[in-house]
This record gives C-alpha cells, sequence and structure tokens, in this order.
C-alpha cells in the first residue's frame, strides 16, 4: 500500500515538473519585441516606463503629461500609445516623438518614450533693417535667446513681421527664416531673419461713381488715411497704402453721408488694383440713397425730465436733417449729452434707443426710448498702483466717495484731479466702474501708474570769475510732519504727504550768488483743500570796475570810428557785450560795488465753490529788501537800503486736463500786488527830494518803496482731432501787465519788466521780472530794465511726438505778438513786435521741462530788426 502511494507521488511529481518547466520556457523575457500592427492587440500591464532624449525636464513631469503610468493594463498597439504621443507633438516642443516596446515578460510591458527637443536659439541676427525697426520688431517677435523654436514659431513670427509692415505700407515685404546649428552648442541654431520690404504702396488715384451730392474732393478728404499720392491738399497726410486703414476710411464716407442725412448711403462696390510696383488705384462705387428729415421726436420713458427740456438738450429739431453723428454726440459722446444728465444723477443703468419709426418719402419719426432705471451709489472706491502718496492724500482729491450717488462728471473731475498732482501718468490711467444692477451700486476701480516727480538740477565748471553752477533740488511729495520721524523716511527724505519741498543754490563765483528756499503745502491742515506757502531768498551781485567798461567801450568806439564800421547805435551796444563778455575780466569785478536782495513771503489760497469749483483766491504777505552799494546800473537809485511790504492777491482759474501735454481747458489769473501808499499819508516833498541829486535824498525817497502791480495771464486749449493720445492741440494766449505807481514822483526802480528773448529768469536781472517774447534779444525792448507796461499774444499749435511716462516730447508751431512800454500813459495793446517759429519741448521727470524754440522776429526794436532766434526753455511757464 505504502509503495503504491509513493509510485502516485513520484508521477504527479514528475508531471508536475514537467508543466512546470514548459511554462517556465514560455515566460522567457523578450527584449526589442516586434509589434505587427495588423494582429490583434495584445493586453499587457505597463511595469515601467523611461524617457530619452529630453535632459531640461524632469522624467516624472513628462510620464504625467504622457497620460500613462506603471500598472496601468493598455492594448499594445493601441489608442493609449497613440494618444500619448499625439499629446506631445501637439506641444510643440519636441522635433520627434517614439514610444518603443523595450521589451516584455508575459503579459507585462516596459515602455521607453524617446524624444528629441527643438533646438533652441542661441543667436538672432536681423537682415535688411534700421536698428529702430529691429526694436521694434524685437518686442513684438518676443523671440529670445536660449528659448526652443518651433515650426509654429517660425511661421508666427513671419506673419507678425509681414502684417507689422504692411501696416506701414510695405504690402510687399518678403520675409525668410532660416536656422543654422550652431556648431559650438548642442542642440542650438542660429537664426537669420531675412528682411526685404520693398518699396510702400502708396495710392495712385481713387476714383470714385455714383456720388452726386458729394463731390470727389469731399469724399477723399473725409478718407483720412487713404489719400492719393501728389494731391497737394493732402500735403501732410499719409500716401501709403494700409489695408485696416482703408476699411475704416470707408466707413468714414459712409458716416460722412449719414452727417447730410443719407441714412441709406452704402459703397456697393470696391476694388483695389494693382497701378505698378509702388501704387495702387481704388475703385468705389456709392449708392448715395435719399435724404431724409426729422419729421418729429419723441420722447419714451422719461419721467426725470420733461421731453421739451431733453429736446432743448438734444438740439435737434423737427424739420431739421436727419444727421447720424450729430444725433449720437448729442445723446451720448458730448460733456453735456442727454445721457449724462441722468449718469450726473446717479443714474448708471440707464439706457437710450433711438427708434427710427414712419419712414415715408424723406422723412423719419425719431423715437428715443429711455429706460432710466435705479440710481446706483458707490459701494467701494479702489486705488491701485500707488506706492508714493499716503492713500488719504489720493482720497482727499476724489469727488466719488462711498455712499454717494454715481455721478460722471465727478468721475471725470476725480481723474483730472488726480492728474494735477503729477505723481501718476495721465496717459496710462485706467477707472473702471463695475456696476451691480441687483443691489444698485457700483465699485470704482482706480488703477494708477506712479511716476518720479522729484528734479534735480546740477551744473558745474570754470569760468573767468572762478566757480560757476547750480544746484537745485525740488522735492514734491514732501511730508514735513514726518521730518523728525525717520523710520517712516521713504529713502532719504520724509515722504507721502504730497508737500513741495525746494532749496537751490547758484553762483558765478564773486559775480553773482543765490540762495532760495520753498515750501508748499496743497491740504493746510490735511482737511480742507487750502494751501499754504512759504518762500526765501537771498542774493548777491557784484559790479565791474568803471576803468574796465570805460576801456572797453573806448577799444570798441574806436574801432568802429577807425575800422570802417557804420551802424546805429543798437550795433554798437550790442558788439559792445560781445567783446564785454569774450574779455578777460577776472580781475574786473569791483566789490564796492554789489546789489544785495532779501525777501521772505507768506501766502494762503483756498478753493471757491462759486462761480465753479475750478477757481481759487491767494493772498499773499511779502517783504524784500534791497541793499544797493555804488549801483551805477539803476537810473533811479545806486545806494542805500530800500524796503518793501506786499500784499498779493490772485484769482485764478484752472480746468485743465493734463499738467504735461495739455489737451482741453483753460488757465486764467488775474493778479494784483500792491504796497502801502506811504507817500499819500506823508508830508514829504517828494517832488524836491526827486529833484535833488543829493545821495541822502535819494536814499530818502526810496527807502519805502511802494507800487502797484496788475496782471492778467491766460491760455486756452483747443483739441483739433478726436484722438484721445495724439491729440492735434490749438493753444491761444492772452498775457498783459501793468506797473503803477501812487506818486508820479516815487516810481518804484524795483519790479520792472524785462521784456524780450525766452523769457528765463536768470542772474543778470536787476530785480525785475522776466518776460519772454521770441524772436528777439533777451531785454531787448526793455534795454534799460524799465517796462512798466507789457503785452504779450500768442497762438502755438501742439502735436506729441512720444507720450510716457518716462519722458513727454511735442513739437510746436506758433506766432506771437507782444510790447514793452516805459510808461503806462504810452500803452496800447494793438502796437506788436511780431514773430514766429517752431519748437520742442521734452519733459524728464528728474529735470522738469525743457525746449528750444527758433523763432524769427519780423519787426524793429532799437533800430534793428528781430531776424532769426534760437530761444532755449527750462521749466513750465505760466
Amino acid at each position: 500500500m505504502p509503495l503504491r502511494y509513493l509510485a502516485v507521488f513520484l508521477t504527479l511529481s514528475l508531471c508536475s515538473w514537467a508543466a512546470t518547466a514548459q511554462n517556465e520556457e514560455k515566460l522567457d523575457t523578450i527584449y526589442n519585441p516586434k509589434v505587427v500592427y495588423s494582429a490583434i492587440p495584445q493586453k499587457y500591464e505597463i511595469a515601467g516606463i523611461t524617457v530619452t532624449g529630453a535632459p531640461n525636464y524632469e522624467d516624472y513631469v513628462l510620464i504625467g503629461y504622457s497620460g500613462l503610468e506603471v500598472g496601468q493594463v493598455i492594448e499594445i498597439p493601441g489608442n493609449a500609445i497613440t494618444d500619448a504621443a499625439k499629446k506631445f507633438w501637439r506641444q510643440g516642443l519636441f522635433s520627434d516623438v517614439v514610444i518603443k516596446l523595450t521589451k516584455t515578460y508575459g503579459d507585462k510591458a516596459w515602455i521607453e518614450i524617446q524624444l528629441k527637443q527643438q533646438p533652441r536659439i542661441s543667436q538672432i541676427n536681423y537682415h535688411g533693417l534700421k536698428k529702430s525697426e529691429r526694436e521694434d520688431l524685437e518686442m513684438r517677435l518676443g523671440l529670445v535667446k536660449g528659448n526652443q523654436i518651433t515650426p509654429n514659431i517660425v511661421d508666427r513670427a513671419t506673419s507678425i513681421i509681414k502684417k507689422h509692415f504692411e501696416e506701414k505700407g510695405f504690402k510687399n515685404a518678403e520675409v525668410n527664416i532660416r536656422q543654422t546649428d550652431d556648431l559650438t552648442h548642442e542642440n542650438e541654431v542660429i537664426v537669420d531673419i531675412y528682411i526685404d520690404k520693398k518699396e510702400k504702396i502708396k495710392v495712385h488715384k481713387i476714383y470714385i461713381e455714383g456720388n452726386q451730392a458729394l463731390s470727389d474732393r469731399k469724399i477723399k478728404w473725409a478718407m483720412k488715411k487713404t489719400n492719393e499720392k501728389g494731391n497737394l491738399l493732402h500735403l501732410f497726410r499719409t500716401k501709403k497704402f494700409v489695408e485696416e486703414n482703408y476699411k475704416n476710411d470707408k466707413n468714414l464716407i459712409i458716416e460722412k453721408y449719414n452727417e447730410l442725412g443719407y441714412r441709406d448711403a452704402t459703397i456697393v462696390s470696391d476694388s483695389v488694383v494693382r497701378y505698378n510696383d509702388k501704387t495702387v488705384d481704388v475703385y468705389l462705387t456709392i449708392d448715395e440713397g435719399d435724404k431724409y428729415y426729422i419729421r418729429n421726436i419723441d420722447w419714451v420713458g422719461n419721467t426725470i425730465y420733461p421731453s421739451d427740456y431733453l429736446s432743448a438738450v438734444l438740439g435737434m429739431k423737427p424739420g431739421d436733417v436727419y444727421n447720424q453723428k450729430m444725433l449720437n454726440k448729442r445723446t451720448m459722446e458730448d460733456e453735456d449729452a442727454v445721457a449724462n444728465l441722468y449718469m450726473d444723477r446717479g443714474y448708471l443703468f440707464f439706457q437710450l434707443v433711438p427708434i427710427e419709426g414712419n419712414v415715408q418719402n424723406d422723412s423719419i419719426d425719431l423715437e428715443i426710448r429711455l429706460f432710466e432705471g435705479p440710481q446706483a451709489r458707490i459701494n467701494k472706491v479702489v486705488i491701485n498702483g500707488n506706492d508714493r502718496l499716503y492713500e488719504h492724500v489720493i482720497r482727499r482729491e476724489l469727488r466719488t466717495k462711498p455712499g454717494e450717488l454715481f455721478s460722471k462728471s465727478d468721475l471725470m473731475r476725480s481723474a483730472r484731479e488726480i492728474a494735477q498732482t503729477g505723481h501718476f501718468d495721465p496717459e496710462t490711467m485706467d477707472i473702471k466702474p463695475e456696476p451691480n444692477e441687483e443691489n444698485g451700486t457700483v465699485d470704482l476701480i482706480y488703477n494708477l501708474e506712479s511716476k518720479a516727480n522729484d528734479q534735480i538740477e546740477f551744473s558745474a565748471g570754470w569760468g573767468q570769475t572762478g566757480v560757476i553752477g547750480k544746484l537745485s533740488l525740488k522735492f514734491t511729495n514732501f511730508s514735513i510732519k514726518n521730518l523728525l520721524n525717520p523710520k517712516s523716511f521713504k529713502g532719504i527724505i520724509p515722504q507721502g504727504d504730497g508737500q513741495t519741498f525746494t532749496i537751490s543754490a547758484q553762483t558765478n563765483a564773486r559775480y553773482y550768488q543765490q540762495y532760495s528756499i520753498s515750501f508748499y503745502d496743497p491740504w493746510f491742515g490735511g482737511k480742507r483743500p487750502n494751501s499754504f506757502q512759504f518762500s526765501a531768498y537771498y542774493s548777491r551781485q557784484t559790479g565791474i570796475e568803471s576803468s574796465f567798461l570805460s576801456n572797453a567801450y573806448n577799444s570798441i568806439y574806436n574801432n568802429a570810428l577807425y575800422g570802417g564800421y557804420y551802424g546805429s547805435y543798437g550795433g554798437y551796444y550790442n558788439n559792445y557785450y560781445n567783446d564785454y563778455y569774450q574779455s578777460a575780466y577776472e580781475n574786473a569785478l569791483d566789490p564796492n560795488k554789489s546789489l544785495q536782495m532779501v525777501g521772505v513771503s507768506f501766502g494762503f489760497g483756498k478753493r471757491l465753490e462759486w462761480p465753479d469749483d475750478y477757481f481759487t483766491f491767494m493772498a499773499e504777505l511779502g517783504y524784500q529788501a534791497y541793499i544797493l552799494k555804488n549801483w551805477e546800473y539803476l537810473y533811479y537809485m545806486q545806494n542805500g537800503t530800500s524796503h518793501s511790504f506786499t500784499l498779493g492777491l490772485t484769482l485764478g482759474r484752472s480746468s485743465i486736463d493734463n499738467p504735461i501735454y495739455t489737451r482741453r481747458g483753460s488757465q486764467f489769473t488775474l493778479s494784483a500786488q500792491f504796497t502801502p501808499p506811504y507817500s499819500l499819508f506823508s508830508k514829504t516833498d517828494y517832488k524836491s527830494l526827486y529833484e535833488s541829486s543829493s545821495r541822502a535824498d535819494r536814499e530818502k525817497l526810496y527807502r519805502w518803496i511802494e507800487y502797484y502791480k496788475i496782471k492778467f495771464k491766460s491760455r486756452v486749449y483747443t483739441p483739433l482731432n478726436n484722438s484721445e493720445k495724439y491729440t492735434l492741440v490749438l493753444m491761444g494766449r492772452a498775457d498783459f501787465g501793468l506797473l503803477g505807481s501812487y506818486n508820479k514822483y516815487k516810481q518804484t526802480p524795483f519790479e520792472t519788466f524785462c521784456v524780450g528773448g525766452d523769457g528765463m529768469t536768470g542772474s543778470y536781472t536787476y530785480a525785475t521780472e522776466t518776460i519772454g517774447l521770441r524772436g528777439y534779444d533777451n531785454n531787448s525792448l526793455t534795454p534799460y530794465y524799465d517796462g512798466r507796461a507789457y503785452t504779450r499774444f500768442s497762438m502755438e499749435l501742439h502735436f506729441p511726438f512720444l507720450l510716457q511716462p518716462s519722458s513727454t516730447i511735442y513739437g510746436l508751431a506758433f506766432v506771437e505778438g507782444g510790447n514793452a512800454w516805459t510808461q503806462l500813459e504810452n500803452f496800447n495793446p494793438f502796437s506788436l513786435k511780431r514773430s514766429a517759429g517752431v519748437g520742442v519741448r521734452i519733459f524728464l521727470p528728474m529735470i522738469g521741462l525743457m525746449g528750444i524754440d527758433w523763432a524769427y522776429g519780423f519787426d524793429k526794436v532799437q533800430g534793428e530788426r528781430g531776424g532769426g532766434h534760437f530761444h532755449f526753455i527750462l521749466g513750465q511757464e505760466f
């Protein structure tokens, strides 16, 4: 029995061993198995995944992106492998993708993802472009060294380049982008971009058919950027043909017809035909339709304003030509449009829809439907981008406050007030109302971009008199309350309250020195827009020895007399000063001749609410002392000390939109400055003092200066086109000034007007006010610094070239006229010295406004015609 069992056991063991051996023979590992795509797919469990050829990426990232994972059961061949490969191809980062079955063991499979990365850019070369064009393209293309380059990127770059040059009129530009292996870097290429711009495509002729109401000339004039080459009427317009501009110009033609009542006008066909390699012809066929008039105007849905009032605001009445452009402007666009009536009273959800009805013959009934909606109140006011001012400094300028009714006018006024602070770029300011109609509120988001506004002026050198130079520091975001709290400083000074602190020093060695300090707070006390200002200054100027002047003059006189120079006295005078400045006068200074001036002033201003809140009023108290010692350059007084206490009153109004490049608005100031009328209360015989040649009498006469000075200055800015950014602006200016006395024998020798030239106050003025008149020499209209009346008129055309936070550049052309008089009774605002010219202005935040003008003076002054002059401008003038 046991033997039988033992035999059975041995037999079963041998069978089991044979079966196991047979199975193990079937489960041998197969390397690089052949995948037969025509056979039935087999299921495998992924036992391992490896990645090769992508050293810049982590393996687990690529494996995860493939969608494959260890333990996943897939079919080989099957969709899982195909989908994984497609994902890598769609990424565009690889030039070759292979997913390989490396080995199998039974139902388990090992997979290798073989990738080949797209090459990276090692160098980019542009061919056929100027430096400025290359820099412009680089910003648009976004091609960067080190980034991968793919066929899609190449196609995109080609398309962008062609479109870029097509917009500039190079419609036939050719682009070829080539890639060359960089032998010094593995898997990197050198990208060469070849651009042949060809010639600009311009418009040869524009042919128009079907027009009767508008002539060809008027239609061509309506097209702003598609203009015929050689047409003198379009001399300053672009002549290049740009497809996008052409589409816009076709719309402008229809808008022009709509203005004239032709509501059905259409361009039924148009074509652009190549005339030659450089020009095209444009063919337009127009169907004008009928001209329509307004039969009736009905208002529907209005409850706030009566229909008669809305019609008066609309400015259109039955019988008028149906002008669709005017209808849109008077209902929605203009500052006093119908929509703004509602917007200014909180009706933010207001809607207005003009409906044309009963169109018969040549007349139309207008039904203007209104949905007034509920009033919206301001929920939140959010200020973004402020990193300069304390937030309350900005919020105090806002007219939009939480809880108040929404007002579009207040919103626009708030934007203006922010721009007037000078701390934010008005060109990039973005204000977004975010209404919530469900709860009747609106959030106001002020997106601002800070800009540097402090100014530093530094210059130094060595001249004939020694060290010359100037240092001026102007901090426009000062905070005097934090002056003794260093922890609150932003940088090296206390900042954040929007106050202005200026300190400056100027020297021309022993000849001239000047020091000044000033402070201005636009919200004195922090609760109301009442301003406070303080300023103080000291200057000293030294004269020239009489013997030096006499010798220089005699030399000039002899050269003129015996050298054959014949000219007017003005010619001798100008040559005299030319030689004077060219002579070595470092030892000619006379310390016994000097003029010292010291002054201090305090001012308090207030914003007014009447006639409107653009008005301001300023009162200022000032004291000045003039200390003269043998100062022979003034006719009235050469020795002694003069004092003046003044009260200045200034009424001003400013509604300009932008203090740097102004597009619209106006500025007016009317000021009166006067001293106490000492002579009216004194029994002194001023006539005797005036006629006396005694030094003591002269000092007594001018010990207390008395005068009154009245000035008016105005500027008006008018935009000439509708562009929001590159706006052509016409600026008109009218100024005058009068300096009077209470007693004709006690006229002030100081505070006179010095007229002519660039208008910059320099170190060579003798307690005078400098007034510019371009096209003439500095001070040429008042050679003895004794102007007691002046007038100045000008018209300027401004056009911006660059409007950026870092710099603003604009050009100007101007005509100007002005004059000065030494006696008030001779004042005649119509007797003008005329000039015209061109110039440019540059504003840099750290320096301020700079400019250069060239002007030609047409009239004679001191016997000589003004002629051509260059004038350099520093600082904002008003």
